[in-house]
């Protein structure tokens, strides 16, 4: 039987094969070391869950809620953007909330694509970035992920050659996968490109308050005149350690966000209210749980690039997200990136994330997640030492083969 039109436009779901190899390691007893899913491990701070238990026992706190999310959620997130980036936000004109920031670039793409609208994403990118729009009958141009030269030079070439020309280009740093950050600079290009060429730009700060140096990461919205050409998504997921509380946002134009929220008006009722309050008790915080999680982030970030080149494979340390975008060590340069996330499950008992994943220019590297303490990532280097130290053996058997030929 054929498949559906729009599952079609699907490629199969790379990080799908890692998981059945890694299930089936853990049913044998392996003892494998997760590094693959961006999943925080760090608990949710107790003020939160107390302020959702607080209002989970408050009648008719079980009714529907609010699509575009509660007043005072919008009012707190708008005033997390006034405190963090010195951007003042209309709380009814300019915020949304949305169920993470992975269904408002979904419901983003949704609202304003037409079928054949060209939408320019990074490669490599998080799936979502590209492939929301695809499920919206969109079609992709890819630019560089790293935000340089080749960056505009290839937005030039695609507003010159595509057709129609592109409505949207997206953003995302700090990165996920590659961890790569951006400055205001790069961002008053990229406005006064997008204002020139009459396109939007909708930008990923989901790892905003996750950062390793003295530098927080700004915000697009900072630049002048950028409202009238963009919105930024944002997370309380990796913020707050909240990823299963489904909370998150999107803020700026207002056209753009009346779009986002008359498709959700139509397809949700918002979250749970006593999770919208206590996100708005989370971001009203003035001493931010986020610095704690960053010093966790930063500790694990040092003893991973560390640990791991002792054991034989060096990786440059990100300096944003909670992220290591790690080349394939040099022996294995031959083989693809899913096939050597394979071995790694197979000959390591580790799990990171294969990089053609995220598109096929992340073919020859892999993702790794620091979402295990620092004993656990020790363990996992020792693991590596083991592997690598029977590399020649391994690759004999393999066939270098590009997860994409």
């Amino acid at each position: 039987m054929d498949e559906f039109h729009k599952i079609k436009r699907l490629p199969p779901y790379v990080f799908e094969q890692v998981n059945r190899l890694k299930a089936a390691a853990r049913a044998g007893g392996a003892d494998i070391i997760d590094l693959g899913m961006g999943n925080p491990d760090l608990p949710t701070p107790a003020f939160i869950i107390e302020k959702l238990i607080e209002t989970v026992q408050k009648p008719r706190t079980n009714r529907y809620s609010a699509s575009k999310g509660i007043p005072g959620l919008r009012r707190a997130q708008a005033a997390y953007y006034e405190r963090r980036f010195g951007v003042k936000l209309d709380p009814e004109r300019h915020v949304v909330a949305t169920l993470g920031s992975k269904e408002g670039f979904a419901n983003m793409a949704q609202a304003i694509t037409a079928p054949g609208d060209v939408v320019l994403v990074p490669n490599p990118s998080y799936p979502i970035h590209a492939f929301g729009f695809l499920m919206a009958g969109g079609a992709i141009r890819h630019v560089p992920a790293e935000p340089g030269p080749e960056f505009f030079q290839a937005l030039e070439r695609a507003v010159h050659h595509s057709i129609p020309k592109p409505i949207a280009v997206i953003l995302c740093y700090p990165s996920n996968p590659t961890a790569h950050v951006a400055d205001l600079e790069f961002y008053r290009d990229v406005v006064a490109f997008a204002r020139r060429n009459d396109i939007f730009v909708l930008s990923d700060l989901a790892y905003a308050e996750i950062y390793f140096d003295d530098n927080p990461p700004p915000s697009v919205l900072q630049v002048p005149g950028a409202m009238d050409v963009t919105v930024e998504f944002t997370s309380l997921s990796k913020t707050f350690s909240m990823p299963g509380w489904r909370m998150g946002f999107a803020v700026g134009n207002e056209r753009l966000i009346a779009a986002l929220a008359r498709v959700k008006s139509y397809l949700d009722y918002g979250a749970f209210t006593p999770i919208q309050v206590a996100a708005a008790a989370a971001l009203n915080e003035e001493a931010s749980p986020a610095d704690e999680a960053r010093e966790i982030y930063k500790s694990r970030r040092d003893c991973l690039v560390e640990s791991f080149s002792r054991a034989g494979w060096d990786i440059p340390a990100p300096a944003a997200s909670m992220f290591v975008w790690a080349p394939l060590p040099e022996r294995f340069q031959g083989v693809s990136s899913l096939e050597f996330s394979k071995l790694l499950i197979e000959k390591a008992d580790i799990a990171v994330a294969p990089g053609i994943g995220f598109g096929e220019h992340g073919d020859g590297h892999v993702r790794i997640a620091l979402v295990e303490n620092e004993q656990r990532i020790r363990q996992a280097a020792r693991n590596l030492r083991r592997f690598l130290a029977t590399a020649d053996e391994t690759l004999h058997n393999v066939v270098p083969l590009k997860a994409n030929a």
